[in-house]
Parts: C-alpha cells; structure tokens; sequence
C-alpha cells in the first residue's frame, strides 16, 4: 500500500489566496507598489482585449494600465483555487468593474519559492459590455 500522506498544507491554500485577495485589494485602491507585492519580478502577463486583440508581455504592462486608468473602488471579485501542488497553484479569478469599467477572468499561475507564493503568469480575457 502506498503512503496516505496530505502533500499540501491547508496554510498553503490560505497562502495563495491571501496573494491574489492582495492582488485585487491594490487594484481597488489603485496602488500598483501593493499589486507588485503578488508577482514574481520575472511574472508575465498575456490575455485579449474586449475587440480580441491579444496583448502581453511583461508584468509592468500592468503597472502601466493601473497608472492610466487609477482605483477600481467598484470592483467585485471571486478567486477560487483550481489547482494546487507543494510548489504550484492556478487560482480563477472572476472580476467585475476593474478600473477601466471592464470585466475579466484571470488566471494565475503562482509558484512557491523559497516558502513564498508568488504569481509568475498572469492570462486573461476581458469580455465585452
């Protein structure tokens, strides 16, 4: 018979939901310093606009569209945990009302390192109003 051991931690699943509720709370507030506590330095981000457009690359495309755009007071978001390994989590997360009035999901991809969650890969799809 083979071992019956728990591989992750239920402080693991708080964990990674505590980045990505960091995540949406800065987006709230409009403070790309408190987002950027959730990503990784090396993080990318790609996804499509609401007309299709794919967009991507760095993660400091994000720091730029929150300094266009500002707070997102209204945004309303869910998180739930899709996958979760000792080392790795993909977490949905549905939004509505981002700073710019536009709806998305997002999925993140975090990996712990060094006994920290981090999001590495940001993709998303905005959907049309």
């Amino acid at each position: 018979m083979s071992k019956n051991v728990k591989a992750v931690p239920t402080s693991d699943y708080f964990a990674v939901v505590e980045v990505v509720e960091n995540y949406v709370a800065g987006l709230k507030v409009g403070d790309a310093k408190q987002v950027a506590k959730s990503f990784h330095k090396d993080a990318t981000m790609y996804g499509f606009s609401a007309e299709g457009e794919l967009l991507g690359g760095p993660i400091s495309n994000l720091w730029t569209f929150m300094e266009q755009f500002g707070a997102a007071p209204n945004i309303i978001a869910r998180n739930d945990i899709i996958s979760i390994t000792p080392t790795t989590a993909v977490v949905k997360v549905d939004m509505e009302n981002d700073a710019a009035g536009n709806d998305y999901t997002d999925n993140h991809t975090l990996l712990k390192q060094d006994g920290k969650w981090l999001i590495i890969a940001k993709v998303f799809h905005t959907y049309q109003k």
